[in-house]
């Protein structure tokens, strides 16, 4: 996925009240952007870090400028902007790079589902095979060369894998899809450590028959795209 237009690089001076930071660019101007990400971005909020920045042109939105990559070590750019994941997942769906999720002939996003009243991220239709539901989650943490997730407790993912596990229960396919955007890991886990109990329902919800997927993106300047996939370990 290409940036609609040229991303303004700045200096992180601090993160706060989960959508808010402060960057100071490089004319020396001081600005307040929206930052789309409610996890701890935990190593990508570090102040100092260069940064890159996308303005909106929607005249009414308080914030023009939202915060789109972070540099965490030289040369690695990480997207923290969790609304770009969906787009990148469904982006790389209908380029085939993803072979297990190929043959369907439609996407619907956003489709109501489940007993707990949830929003799947992609809906894959085909009149052939059963359909899939697809939960996309951005995934920015990493651990040496593991990602992780989540970087906070997440009592919202959990419900997640819990819907997903009951669709597979009625027949359907249901995948869990960790869109990793950064390029600098070789694997993927859950976080344990973090949220015992996200990580205990992903282990159950696998052993029921949800598929877990974990890709990470090559990430620059001017674009995000999925590029490869790595292998999900479960304890």
């Amino acid at each position: 996925m290409k940036f609609s237009g040229k991303l303004i690089e700045g200096t992180l001076l601090r993160r706060y009240k989960r959508f808010l930071a402060d960057v100071e660019l490089s004319c020396g101007e001081i600005v307040t952007v929206h930052t789309a990400n409610t996890g701890s971005m935990t190593g990508c909020s570090e102040p100092g870090s260069r940064v890159w920045l996308s303005r909106s042109d929607n005249p009414k939105r308080k914030y023009p400028l939202s915060w789109e990559l972070v540099e965490v070590k030289p040369g690695v750019l990480v997207g923290i902007n969790t609304l770009l994941s969906n787009k990148l997942v469904e982006e790389a769906i209908t380029n085939e790079l993803i072979t297990s999720l190929s043959g369907y002939s439609s996407i619907r996003r956003e489709v109501r589902y489940g007993k707990e009243k949830s929003r799947i991220d992609l809906l894959l239709e085909s009149t052939s095979v059963s359909d899939c539901y697809v939960e996309v989650k951005n995934v920015t943490l990493v651990e040496g060369e593991t990602a992780l997730f989540p970087d906070a407790v997440t009592e919202r993912g959990t419900k997640h894998l819990r819907e997903l596990a009951e669709m597979v229960r009625q027949g359907q396919r249901a995948v869990i899809f960790y869109c990793i955007q950064r390029s600098d890991v070789m694997n993927f886990r859950p976080a344990n450590e973090i949220d015992p109990l996200y990580a205990e329902t992903l282990s159950e919800a696998i052993k029921s028959g949800v598929e877990a997927l974990a890709y990470c993106a090559e990430v620059t300047s001017y674009e995000v795209k999925l590029v490869r996939e790595v292998p999900v370990m479960i304890d």
